[in-house]
């Protein structure tokens, strides 16, 4: 019988200002806490395994508090893990298309259910607001929901052109083991939706998630465990990221890589994927997802309120920490001074703190003293560059808490316009008309996503030709994609644009294949 779902409809977030919430809320972040002595084991080929090194995810707005202990696995653990899926895939490549769904159906219910103290977890262990931690859940949930629905539809028959005297069929079937390598700023999300498309495809996977964020990872393990997924199929290794990650994308039996990281860890993946070593039968692919230098460019007639509320939402949103937070701000010149002086404005206005203390932090920590002293360097950076409107300095002794920060008067070709920050960090550069604005929105090496607030047609319209992003967005903010309403992924070095959450991007992890029988 063929599985009949409901049209896919993203999960709606949830609002704090009802005590309903609120309080149930307050409730997870106390319960969490008290799991914070809790350790995690390897968990491969269904065994949990204990090693004598550990590691530690910690909490970044006081860092005094550890979050999980971790088994630091070794290249070894990472070669059993390897051979696991290996083995396993044979036996998971040929179980049904609908069978593999269902886990999947089952998995989002279970995150539905576990909803708050899942998102307590990320609000503790990277500093995620309460907004920010339920829209990690919800995607998390829309990811799996929506590859389900994406699997049932690629499994029905091609129709192809008839043949006399032949009968042919057009199919896909899965590539083998998967290196799943996610990031830390999305830990629930992101995670999911790559592990879930390699799964449902009919893949098996050796899971490594980023060194910050391993006690979510595993809540993600543990429930697919929990919804039956047959053991080998979902295999999860923790430990020092470049050591494990560079052994399971050289290793022969990996099919392909899913990375989501920085440019320069992604290239170095994709070139060190591009080489045959023994025993390798294939060329591997790899699905990157690699950062950002996004832009909102303000028209002269842009309406100047939403211009401004839409950087700073977009600027500062989870600390700046997303691929897709603005970090230019390219405003005409007629409109400049206005346009800065309204986002200093609200920038100030932002409340910045502790976020388990409350739904009000819109920002909190971020994510490590190696991440807070690269964004203060920058902030040092931006000093000589430009001006400092506000913000720029550190404002917690127990967390990696910094201010928002906007500068003014930065150049085009400066290092605040062309590096890659991750934080809260955004720069101010003036355009002498609307062609200079396009000329600076994509003179970096990214193209990731970009956002235009005009009120003039044809600007609109040659932005929408001339302004060169994966995701762009007109009139509103260039952050928070949502699963198949912004199928999401960028050009140039921002990636392999694969479009996550996108009607073809199962169609990275598959093979297509014809079979012709004479009749």
């Amino acid at each position: 019988m063929t599985l009949k779902l409901e049209p896919f409809q993203n999960l709606t977030y949830l609002d704090w200002s009802q005590d309903a919430n609120r309080l149930p809320m307050e409730a997870a972040l106390k319960t969490v806490a008290g799991r914070f002595d809790q350790e995690y084991p390897l968990v491969i080929n269904g065994e949990k395994l204990i090693t004598d090194a550990k590691c530690h995810s910690y909490n970044p707005c006081n860092t005094s508090q550890v979050v999980g202990t971790f088994q630091k696995a070794s290249t070894d653990h990472a070669e059993h893990a390897i051979q696991a899926a290996h083995q396993t895939f044979p036996v998971w490549s040929r179980v049904p298309v609908e069978e593999r769904v269902g886990y999947l159906l089952k998995a989002a219910q279970k995150m539905r259910e576990e909803r708050l103290e899942l998102a307590a977890l990320m609000v503790h262990e990277v500093s995620k607001s309460w907004l920010e931690a339920d829209a990690d859940l919800a995607e998390a949930v829309d990811f799996l929901e929506f590859y389900a629905r994406s699997m049932l539809r690629l499994n029905e028959p091609y129709e192809l052109t008839p043949m006399a005297g032949e009968n042919n069929s057009f199919g896909y079937v899965p590539m083998g083991v998967a290196a799943i390598i996610p990031p830390w700023n999305f830990p629930l999300a992101i995670l999911t939706g790559m592990s879930a498309a390699a799964i449902v495809t009919g893949n098996t996977v050796v899971l490594k998630p980023a060194e910050e964020s391993m006690a979510i990872g595993y809540q993600f393990v543990r429930i697919m465990e929990e919804v039956g997924l047959p053991k080998g199929v979902l295999n999860f290794i923790t430990g020092d990221g470049a050591e494990l990650g560079q052994y399971m994308v050289k290793h022969p039996l990996t099919r392909f890589i899913n990375f989501t990281g920085s440019k320069e860890v992604g290239l170095q993946i994709i070139e060190e994927a591009a080489k045959i070593r023994p025993g390798q039968k294939w060329i591997k692919r790899v699905v990157a997802e690699m950062g950002g230098k996004d832009g909102i460019v303000v028209d002269a007639d842009a309406d100047l309120d939403a211009a401004a509320e839409g950087i700073v939402k977009s600027s500062f949103g989870f600390q700046g920490q997303k691929c897709s937070a603005c970090s230019r701000a390219i405003v005409h010149q007629d409109v400049y001074d206005t346009v800065l002086e309204k986002v200093v404005e609200k920038t100030r206005q932002l409340k910045v703190g502790p976020v388990a203390e409350s739904p009000d932090h819109y920002m909190g920590a971020v994510i490590s003293a190696e991440a807070e002293a690269k964004i203060l360097k920058y902030i040092e950076i931006g000093k000589q560059e430009g001006r400092l409107m506000t913000g720029g300095e550190k404002l917690s002794a127990h967390g990696h808490i910094i201010a928002p920060t906007v500068f003014a008067d930065i150049a085009p070709d400066a290092r605040l316009a062309q590096e890659e920050i991750f934080g809260p960090v955004v720069a101010f550069i003036k355009a002498r008309d609307y062609d200079h604005a396009l000329e600076i929105a994509n003179g970096t090496d990214y193209g990731l996503t970009g956002a235009v607030y005009s009120n003039n047609p044809e600007h609109l319209q040659r932005a929408e030709d001339e302004f060169f992003v994966g995701n762009l967005y007109i009139n509103r903010g260039c952050t928070g994609s949502l699963v198949n309403v912004h199928p999401f992924g960028g050009f140039n070095m921002s990636g392999t644009d694969a479009k996550a959450g996108g009607p073809d991007y199962l169609l990275n992890f598959l093979q297509g294949r014809t079979i012709s029988r004479k009749a």
